[in-house]
């Protein structure tokens, strides 16, 4: 056999050709422990609480911005001198872009305190892992070469920004993935028309899109900003995501002030529960199902609150998101008299009135004030004499989607819906 065959639910086939020795490395990382990790690891973390589908995961992500950055590779090839160690550093560092994830992806990376790029990093540059080794045996300079365009550094920068930037493979192939997992059909662009339209600028050392192909960009902007709104946002998978906060951060406060909660014996979850950052192999030993294990235990703990909140997050019982739908300058009131509210219901406020604020929406739209140099997008503006320009500059439909969207909510337990309904109508 002289290839490898993965069926894939968004690019149907997925093809890595083993009779050449980058093929053979690309086969042998996604068999590594850590890349197989990510098939424990849910690709939208907590959003199956909200589209019961979506239960894919980070490991048929990262294929597909494997798929991606290969055929992107293969049309810029066509126009443009790029060396082979490029292309193989290129589609590596989009195979494994994810393999630092923590459990549930993003959700409890605040509580424990680390980035999930930093573990990613250092995995592809330890000897120690299965994936570094083989980048290791492969070249000595692969490993760094990953690293680099993972963190940013890489050069020539506009191959770096196939991986990473506000135009790159892993954002093209999530867009599509969750949209087609979770059933909303906000996700959906022209990606052939995107990919056909890549074009790199050579002096300035950055990719650009040709003027054929900036509405196929303005449809793919447009599509991950509604899918921001109306999926990654949704209210019951912030829902989720603040009562499995509260849930952790009580666990950790009663271990850390000497009270009991179970955790499994020489396990990472012990240093976890001390507050300890953990290292890179102990990491790598946490997933999904771990978590998952140690809060079906803690629902039978003795502290009330813990034993609550890990039966309100098993079963679905999760909180009330409620929009602070009024002006700025009654929030504050109404927050102070929703949390008295709270209170004398008979709930710990640290842990049943959460506020989401989501203050790195920032991040996850496209706009121009937001985004280094290097991440903004570049179209061509015209046919006959044409121009290079950041797209919201020659796009309205672009500067429309950079007006801003703040997400101000506040979760509590359902129970106290109609009383705190009741408060927001007298504000």
């Amino acid at each position: 056999m002289t290839e490898k065959i993965y069926r894939d639910s968004v690019h149907n086939i997925i093809r890595l050709k083993t009779d050449l020795a980058e093929g053979k490395l690309l086969v042998r990382l996604v068999d590594t422990a850590e890349f197989q990790r990510l098939r424990r690891i849910r690709q939208l973390g907590l959003a199956y609480f909200a589209y019961q589908a979506a239960e894919h995961s980070r490991f048929t992500h990262s294929l597909g911005a494997l798929h991606l950055a290969t055929r992107t590779l293969a049309k810029l090839d066509l126009s443009y001198n790029i060396s082979d160690e490029a292309k193989i550093a290129v589609r590596c560092a989009a195979l494994l872009h994810d393999i630092g994830h923590g459990a549930f992806s993003h959700v409890i990376e605040p509580i424990l305190g680390f980035h999930h790029e930093e573990f990613t990093i250092e995995a592809v540059l330890s000897r120690d892992t299965e994936a570094g080794r083989l980048l290791h045996e492969f070249s000595a300079e692969l490993p760094e070469a990953v690293a680099g365009i993972i963190r940013g550094d890489f050069r020539p920068t506009a191959l770096a920004q196939l991986v990473s930037s506000q135009l790159d493979v892993d954002r093209m192939d999530y867009l599509l993935r969750d949209s087609l997992m979770t059933g909303a059909k906000y996700g959906v662009y022209d990606l052939e028309w995107i990919i056909k339209s890549l074009e790199i600028d050579e002096v300035n050392d950055r990719l650009y899109v040709s003027a054929r192909g900036i509405y196929a960009v303005e449809d793919y902007l447009q599509a991950r900003y509604y899918m921001f709104r109306q999926v990654y946002f949704h209210r019951t998978l912030r829902s989720a995501e603040a009562v499995l906060r509260s849930l952790l951060r009580r666990a950790l406060e009663l271990f850390q002030n000497g009270k009991q909660v179970w955790f499994a014996e020489k396990t990472p979850f012990e240093k976890i529960l001390k507050g300890e950052k953990l290292n890179l192999r102990e990491h790598l030993q946490i997933d999904d199902a771990d978590v998952m294990f140690h809060i079906k235990q803690w629902q039978y703990a003795d502290d009330e609150i813990l034993s609550d909140l890990a039966k309100r997050f098993l079963n679905r019982r999760l909180f009330k998101a409620f929009d602070l739908d009024m002006p700025e300058a009654e929030r504050h009131d109404f927050l102070e008299k929703a949390a008295r509210v709270v209170e004398n219901c008979g709930f710990d406020k640290n842990y049943y009135f959460i506020e989401d604020k989501a203050g790195d929406v920032a991040y996850y739209f496209y706009t121009k004030t937001h985004s280094e140099p290097k991440n903004l997008i570049y179209v061509e503006e015209g046919f006959s004499r044409p121009a290079i320009r950041e797209i919201s500059e020659i796009s309205a439909a672009v500067r429309g989607l950079q007006k801003g969207y703040q997400m101000h909510r506040v979760c509590f337990p359902p129970e106290l819906k109609e009383e705190i309904a009741k408060l927001y109508h007298k504000i």
